[in-house]
C-alpha cells in the first residue's frame, strides 16, 4: 500500500539484513533491479493466494478472508 511500511516486530533484525544483502548481491548491487524482482515475486504471490482463496472453505481459514453468500 502507498503511504505504509509494514512492520516485521517477529523477523530477527540480523537474519532480515542478511536477507536484504542476499536479495542485493543476487541482484548485482542493482537497488532499482532488487526492488523490481521483489515487487514481481510480491505480484506473483498475490495472484497465487486469489487463485487458491476460492478453494479455501471460510471454516479453515478462521476468518483470514471473507465468507462467500
Amino acid at each position: 500500500m502507498p503511504g505504509s511500511v509494514p512492520q516485521i516486530s517477529s523477523v530477527d533484525g540480523d537474519a532480515l539484513e542478511a536477507e536484504v544483502d542476499e536479495w542485493i548481491a543476487l541482484c548485482g548491487g542493482d537497488m532499482r533491479e532488487t526492488i523490481r524482482v521483489l515487487v514481481v515475486a510480491h505480484n506473483m504471490l498475490h495472484s497465487e493466494v486469489a487463485t487458491a482463496l476460492p478453494a479455501v472453505s471460510y471454516g479453515y481459514s478462521k476468518d483470514w478472508h471473507a465468507r462467500r453468500r
